[in-house]
């Protein structure tokens, strides 16, 4: 969808034509499916938050001013809302998902010998869906804190700044998870490719944004 007809069905919206709006809503329903799953990783919580996202897009529709994309618009609102389940979540098992310190994680990884320097070449890669697919579930291994902070800076593109404010922490502390994160993924899926020789032949990519590249590239 252009960012014309876009703009049309968001006008077309806001006067009421809830046809408009279930168009808006069908062409962000990918991306806030992803984003849920990946901070949560449960069906059920997953469906929730799609769901009330986008009952809380529709009763702010007004306050949209489009200096954004739409979905990029619904993507800040299910995350958002994706936070607030993991906070209920952590309450529930008596942890706060924004008082837990940095430093209370367990090591970045537990095998370094597996920590290959990898090689961002998307000619190389394997297929994208089966590339997201390792992705997603590589992701769901990290623990809430760790997830949350990978999904915000390295999947949704906010700024550090932004992200710590998400989370209630420290810019420090968001830098500190995010290296964790992305150090225990490229473990996850240097075994999932079967080491170092067949992490190179898949053309696998590195660490500090080929990680997000690669997940973004596989939509």
């Amino acid at each position: 969808m252009d960012i014309a007809e876009e703009s049309a069905l968001v006008l077309r919206a806001k006067d009421g034509d809830f046809d408009a709006f279930d168009r808006l809503v069908r062409s962000c329903e990918r991306r806030a499916w992803a984003v849920a799953w990946r901070l949560l990783g449960n069906k059920e919580e997953v469906e929730n938050v799609v769901q009330t996202s986008f009952l809380k897009a529709m009763e702010a529709l007004e306050s949209f001013r489009g200096e954004s994309r739409f979905c990029t618009w619904v993507g800040r609102i299910v995350t958002r809302t994706g936070l607030d389940a993991l906070r209920s979540r952590r309450r529930k098992e008596g942890l706060s998902l924004d008082e837990m310190s940095a430093d209370s994680d367990d090591a970045p990884f537990s095998r370094p010998e597996l920590l290959v320097d990898w090689q961002e070449d998307p000619s190389r890669s394997v297929e994208r869906q089966e590339l997201q697919s390792i992705l997603d579930r590589a992701i769901a291994t990290l623990p809430d804190t760790l997830r949350s902070a990978f999904v915000l800076r390295d999947v949704e593109g906010l700024s550090t700044e932004e992200t710590a404010q998400e989370l209630g922490i420290t810019a420090g502390n968001v830098k500190v998870r995010l290296l964790r994160a992305r150090l225990r993924l490229r473990e996850e899926l240097t075994q999932a490719f079967g080491g170092e020789a067949m992490a190179h032949e898949h053309g696998v990519p590195a660490g500090l944004g080929g990680l997000a590249a690669a997940s973004e590239g596989a939509r």
